[in-house]
């Protein structure tokens, strides 16, 4: 027998969420309500100022495109300034843009505060994500990752019908409801997680920060990023689009079947998170990737060629099924990739980057097909997306392997005397 316990062994313990976890996903909560009480206005509003439909669809636009131009920038001042001040600095950007907004006198003006918000979002987005990396210990990220995600599906549901009853006070008071909520979660996450260590105890110093050049040699990394365009393109993009023309397209389908069927993805996709996130931990990441990206290819792929409500409603399930499995497998691979020990803003800015742009080119793109060639071929262009995730998927490594190898270090390298966490996790 030997004198002392040997280390745990991997996959045997569970460890708890840590409390600054569980304050980060209740400001990812406010943040999606706040996001989807203003969504429903944003057009209208918009419009108020004189202004034809495109320039209207240009405020809502000009949200994602900053994001995606301000992400290298956001990633580089991550790692210089620290996530947590960058994440509360995003939050006050998204904030004070928002509320003024609500006092916008002109379109331009309203276009401009947009796009300021587009440039805090991207800031807290990626300072979340590196948070979720620092503070989540290797081994429960997938729980960590599946909350956090499952936290801003909440919000989003709540959020447009919340906004519609807002709207009925005008256009203005959504703006500053939300303007309010983010100044509130700014705060809460300051305080709670000004005291939060956001490194494990070592021996040495960190290893220095993860560049874009030197991940893009991991297969891994080289897989999540084509995931993530791919997941971005459809389920960001390309669905919100699509979906409401197809129904509308059809003559005996009402208006309010696009909102079942939204409806009805959601539910799946949240059933399916919720799980997902546990076997992301004790399965491993491929897995769950290459199952949702094919799951997801085939609700979505054949979404087109069938026009009624049961059959759209089925692949629904099937395509949020196959988004849940998706979601945290990919925030664990780019977790595992850069390391609790490592800062990585610009490689985990990559990761932000390509999902966007997803988001962006999918409408576009599918917008074009459909009108050209007919939703089948448009849903079917969808599908071959995500199908191209999952081949790149099949050259990529197990990453489950890094975390087990940090969790074993970090018990290696705990200062005597240091308790496990006790009532900080959940």
């Amino acid at each position: 027998m030997p004198a002392h316990p040997s280390p745990t062994p991997p996959h045997t313990a569970r460890p708890s969420i840590p409390r600054e976890i569980i304050v980060l996903v209740i400001a990812a909560f406010v943040i999606a309500i706040g996001f989807g009480i203003i969504a429903p206005v944003l057009p209208a509003y918009a419009r108020s100022f004189d202004v034809g439909v495109t320039a209207a669809s240009t405020v809502v636009s000009a949200f994602a495109l900053m994001r995606l131009v301000f992400a290298p920038a956001s990633g580089r001042l991550t790692t210089r300034f620290g996530e947590r001040r960058m994440y509360v600095a995003g939050l006050l950007i998204v904030a004070l843009s928002t509320g003024a907004a609500a006092f916008a006198q002109s379109y331009l003006q309203l276009l401009v505060m947009r796009g300021l918000g587009g440039i805090g979002s991207t800031l807290f987005t990626v300072s979340a994500m590196a948070l979720l990396v620092r503070l989540t210990p290797p081994r429960a990220r997938g729980r960590a990752s599946s909350l956090y995600g499952s936290a801003f599906l909440f919000g989003g549901i709540a959020g447009p019908a919340l906004g519609s009853l807002l709207a009925g006070w005008g256009y203005r008071a959504p703006f500053l409801v939300y303007a309010v909520a983010l100044l509130i979660a700014a705060t809460v996450v300051a305080v709670f997680l000004a005291g939060g260590d956001l490194r494990p105890a070592r021996t040495g110093p960190d290893d220095p920060p993860l560049r874009v050049r030197e991940a893009w040699r991991d297969s891994a990394f080289r897989a999540v990023i084509v995931g993530a365009f791919a997941n971005g393109w459809a389920n960001f993009g390309a669905r919100m689009s699509l979906v409401p023309l197809f129904v509308g397209s059809i003559a005996h389908l009402t208006d309010a079947v696009t909102g079942i069927v939204m409806t009805v993805f959601a539910a799946a996709n949240a059933a399916s998170l919720l799980v997902a996130g546990r076997l992301v931990d004790s399965w491993g990441r491929r897995p769950l990737l290459l199952g949702g990206l094919v799951v997801c290819a085939v609700g979505t792929g054949v979404m087109g060629l069938v026009p009624s409500t049961l059959w759209l409603c089925a692949m629904s399930v099937v395509a949020g099924v196959g988004a849940g499995m998706l979601a945290p497998a990919q925030q664990v691979v780019v977790a595992d990739v850069v390391g609790s020990n490592r800062s990585g803003g610009s490689t985990l800015a990559s990761f932000q980057m390509a999902q966007d742009l997803g988001a962006i080119l999918g409408p576009v793109v599918t917008g074009f097909v459909a009108g050209w060639l007919g939703f089948g071929w448009a849903f079917g262009l969808t599908g071959a997306v995500l199908a191209i995730g999952a081949i790149a998927w099949l050259g990529g490594r197990e990453t489950r392997g890094d975390a087990d190898g940090e969790a074993q270090r970090e018990l290696v390298h705990q200062p005597p005397g240091d308790a496990a966490p006790g009532p900080t996790g959940v």
